[in-house]
């Protein structure tokens, strides 16, 4: 079989500086990026595993008063999530983005309270302020809260089309949710449920439930399935370049579109390698010295050993 006859990767992986892999990328080749920075919490980000063992002398207290016992059993690298110039490192990579998106295409950034308004006018200057469709609140109810102000317990993901005109969303591949007070509703419409809006409730991953795959910031597969079904295509590309635990990859599989998934960590390579064990269509690459990806592992023996992403336009790809 000829490479050109080969079937083009489900996903790639990309081990390395997500700068060098967006510059290696042709125009307009991506329909959806969904960025998930670090957030510049000023933090080491890193996932500590715990066991609690009931224990009357125990240091912390659990259901109906128990005492319980912990004991640490790992701790991992995790990541410096701490900028000097914080806007300074995201902008080169917004600019290769937007440059990367096809005509039709979108971007979610991901972000918290701390630095929104800032990444916000940020991308109002790479897309135009015609292009901002959204900003949408993701609320969850977990973790510890502050007595002195208002515990923060929500994120913002900032919503840019490549062209405010015709970009893509399908809103029939939305999941709906239930209505708050259906009794005023409707039998009907009550069981249809309603379309989300720009605020979106919904738990985070449990430390300790079966979609925790040991990655400190790990973003629930939810929310990611929402954003992949509303706004890429079927047999799209989408793009994240901070993937950490991969869950932007697992959306679009479900989605039957392909990926490209990159990040400079081997935490979140290691993560990402278990993540997809034994899926199809799947390869792993590393960034080289000259800004070449090369293939250092393969998912399926009949992967095309092509470094193509697949892109049906734009220059020739490096990476």
């Amino acid at each position: 079989m000829k490479k050109s006859d080969q079937p083009e990767p489900r996903g790639r992986v990309v081990h390395g500086d997500c700068l060098d892999v967006l510059r290696s990328l042709p125009d307009a080749s991506v329909d959806l990026v969904y960025v998930d920075p670090p957030f510049n919490t000023g933090r080491v980000q890193r996932r500590e595993r715990m066991l609690a063992l009931r224990d009357d002398e125990g240091d912390r207290t659990g259901f109906a008063g128990r005492r319980y016992r912990t004991q640490r059993l790992s701790i991992d690298e995790g990541f410096d999530d701490s900028f000097d110039d914080y806007l300074g490192f995201l902008e080169p990579r917004l600019r290769e983005a937007h440059r990367v998106l096809a005509p039709t295409g979108s971007l979610y950034f991901h972000i918290d309270y701390r630095e929104v308004h800032y990444c916000k006018i940020l991308l109002d200057r790479i897309f135009g302020r015609a292009s901002f469709i959204n900003e949408i609140i993701w609320a969850y109810d977990y973790g510890a809260r502050t007595t002195k102000r208002w515990p923060p317990k929500h994120d913002n993901i900032l919503f840019f089309a490549k062209d405010p005109k015709r970009y893509h969303f399908d809103v029939t591949e939305v999941d709906r949710i239930p209505y708050m007070a259906p009794g005023l509703v409707g039998p009907e419409k009550a069981a249809r449920g309603k379309l989300p809006t720009d605020t979106w409730w919904h738990t985070i991953v449990s430390p300790t439930g079966k979609e925790k795959l040991g990655y400190p910031t790990q973003k629930p597969l939810g929310i990611l399935r929402r954003i992949v079904r509303a706004s890429a295509p079927k047999g799209g590309v989408v793009l994240d370049f901070f993937a950490g635990s991969g869950t932007t990859g697992a959306a679009a599989l479900e989605h039957g579109c392909r990926f490209i998934l990159v990040d400079e960590s081997q935490a979140a390579i290691d993560v990402m390698k278990r993540r997809f064990a034994g899926e199809p269509g799947i390869v792993f690459e590393r960034m080289t010295a000259n800004g070449a990806a090369a293939r250092v592992d393969r998912q399926a023996a009949s992967v095309s050993s092509s470094l193509k992403s697949g892109a049906s336009s734009g220059r020739a790809r490096s990476g």
